[in-house]
């Protein structure tokens, strides 16, 4: 199966979102608009497990949007029950290949009952936990990382479910947010490092498990808070939450390109706003490379909320430029070399009446692989525009993420091979900045920048320093970064 827009293939995407709920008639239609909310962090596919004292287990998997799965009320019927989790996902790091046998959440059948498990983040000992339990016996359904969770809970001698899941989770190395259930029960859990995002909300007499806090909104919960870097909560309708700290402390490292790109804009991350974050970005871009333009221009709809704040912080009027066509979605049909070539203009148009004769700044969010910024430059030009100048609210990727997102491999990354001046020259700009790291930081909260001694963020795909070492990477000859570079 394509990506979700085959013309957004020049951005990393995250590739999970989890939410669950219990304490709710009818769970699961809960749970369907919360992934409807989370949709941007997965459009391949998804999946709903709900449980119901009469009827047991059930679970229902897509291909697709949750708009063009989990609408019909005949399907939502077969998923009855006041407890229900679900997932949305890109591919998986085990395969790039659409199997519905890879779509989450994964359920297993204990001792002491059948539980579900939905997982955000990526396992980075996966390949070797695998040939382990392969090699003892267990059975694997699917490619995805994730199924190594549920057969380490299998082999755990642990008494209940949240303490099997504890324990198999001490043997996995990686990021990981997880919601799971049991029968009467959800459970949540962060790694230590705080990688990926998990928050907690209230509604009605029910709780909430939800990557981000805009899910929250679609249904009327409380944000009550974030769970907390390495936290495991176990959540009942009886005894309400109950939270535990089972893993070793270590410093948060969460992921600062949730605040660029991943998280929607109206969602709030360890009490800040994402889209005065990335506001903020544009403010620290203003500062750091300013040049001479009429017009401001984000690419949307990621570079919007940087625009703005690099158009206020510079006094260089801000621009529609780019209008995007909301209507391109993943079944338009190409049927011909020709249509194939238009490219980002199947998404994308010119405002030429705005932009002709003017000096344009486009602020985009990051370069990957540098292919659909080419095209953008080429249709500003083409619209008549007297300068192009690129801006970029992240820094250079020059690394790819190994915890739960989506990232070519290293020499794919445009970065990687080239300063940022050779950037310039093959997009073909009148220039190009990105915001510095330090940059970058203060615009996420930290006055002082970055620590170099002990980093606040996860920020290895642009620093090559990685919290949690690849095991399975570098098994397979991956270099990570050395103390020169």
């Amino acid at each position: 199966m394509p990506p979700a827009n085959p013309f957004d293939d020049d951005k990393l995407h995250e590739e999970c979102g989890v939410f669950g709920i219990v304490g709710v008639a009818d769970a699961a239609n809960f749970v369907a608009l919360g992934l409807h909310a989370l949709q941007h962090r997965g459009q391949e596919a998804g999946g709903i497990v709900s449980h119901d004292a009469d009827e047991g287990f059930n679970s229902v998997r897509r291909f697709g949007y949750v708009r063009d799965n989990f609408t019909s009320q005949s399907l939502m019927q077969t998923l009855p029950g006041p407890i229900a989790i679900g997932h949305v996902r890109y591919s998986t790091a085990g395969s790039k290949a659409a199997v519905i046998r890879d779509v989450q959440p994964f359920f297993g059948e204990f001792s002491m009952g059948g539980a579900a498990i939905a997982h955000n983040g990526n396992i980075t000992n996966a390949n070797a936990l695998r040939r382990e339990l392969i090699e003892r016996g267990s059975i694997f359904q699917s490619s995805s990382d994730s199924e190594c969770i549920i057969h380490l809970m299998a082999r755990s001698l642990q008494r209940n479910i949240p303490e099997r899941m504890e324990d198999a989770l001490r043997r996995v190395e990686g990021a990981f947010s997880i919601v799971a259930m049991t029968r009467t029960k959800m459970i949540g859990v962060r790694d230590p490092l705080g990688v990926r995002p998990l928050v907690l909300g209230k509604v009605a007499d029910g709780w909430v498990l939800s990557s981000e806090t805009c899910a929250l909104d679609i249904i009327g919960a409380e944000h009550v808070r974030d769970i907390e870097p390495g936290e495991m909560v176990v959540i009942s309708e009886k005894d309400g939450v109950e939270s535990t700290f089972p893993f070793r402390p270590r410093k948060s490292r969460f992921c600062i390109f949730e605040h660029v790109y991943f998280s929607r804009p109206d969602s709030v991350i360890g009490g800040r706003s994402v889209y005065e974050t990335r506001r903020q970005i544009g403010v620290e871009l203003a500062k750091e490379a300013p040049v001479e333009a009429d017009l401001v221009c984000p690419v949307p709809d990621s570079g919007t909320p940087a625009a703005i704040g690099f158009s206020q912080e510079s006094g260089i009027p801000y621009a529609m430029g780019i209008i995007r066509n909301q209507y391109m979605g993943r079944t338009f049909i190409e049927p011909t070399e020709q249509i194939r070539n238009m490219g980002v203009r199947l998404k994308l148009n010119v405002n030429r009446a705005l932009i002709k004769g003017k000096r344009v700044i486009l602020v985009d969010d990051s370069v990957v692989r540098g292919t659909t910024s080419r095209k953008i430059k080429d249709m500003i030009l083409d619209a008549g525009a007297a300068e192009v100048h690129f801006r970029i609210a992240s820094p250079p990727t020059r690394w790819p993420c190994f915890y739960g997102v989506d990232t070519p491999e290293r020499e794919k990354l445009l970065a990687a091979t080239m300063t940022e001046d050779e950037m310039c020259e093959h997009l073909g700009v009148d220039s190009l900045r990105f915001i510095s790291l330090n940059g970058l930081y203060r615009a996420a909260g930290a006055p002082d920048g970055r620590d170099t001694d002990s980093p606040q963020y996860c920020d290895a795909c642009f620093s090559g320093e990685y919290p949690v070492a690849p095991s399975d990477m570098i098994e397979k000859g991956f270099e990570t970064k050395t103390a020169a570079e």
